[in-house]
């Protein structure tokens, strides 16, 4: 009797157990079923176009400073005409800048329409 009682403890305790697995895998399914409604994916914003890169302009070499290159060059100074030609500036502009440097101090006149540097 001892034992037939004891073997019924057993399988009551059992059946709790199982009972409670039951009643959690029921609470999972549950949970499942109402899961929560899949979000529509926002649509991506396309990447505005990459700017190609900007290089760097060459910096144009002043007039002043081709006709100086140009007399700093020569050993025995150079004429007007030449320097028309080698720097490829009109005689009134070219004038304008044997004047500025004369007086900035970097030409002097070695003579009569020819320039050396300072």
């Amino acid at each position: 009797m001892k034992q037939l009682k004891k073997d019924l403890e057993a399988i009551s305790k059992k059946l709790k157990q199982l009972t409670l697995k039951a009643e959690k895998i029921a609470n999972k399914l549950n949970k499942l079923d109402k899961a929560k409604p899949v979000k529509a994916k926002p649509v991506k914003k396309s990447k505005a176009k990459a700017k190609p890169k900007t290089t760097k302009k060459p910096v144009k070499v002043s007039a002043a400073a081709t006709v100086l290159a140009v007399i700093k060059r020569s050993r025995k100074g150079v004429d007007v005409a030449t320097l028309k030609s080698k720097a490829g500036i009109g005689s009134t502009t070219l004038n304008s800048i044997i004047y500025r440097l004369k007086k900035n101090g970097k030409i002097k006149s070695g003579g009569r329409g020819i320039y050396v540097k300072a």
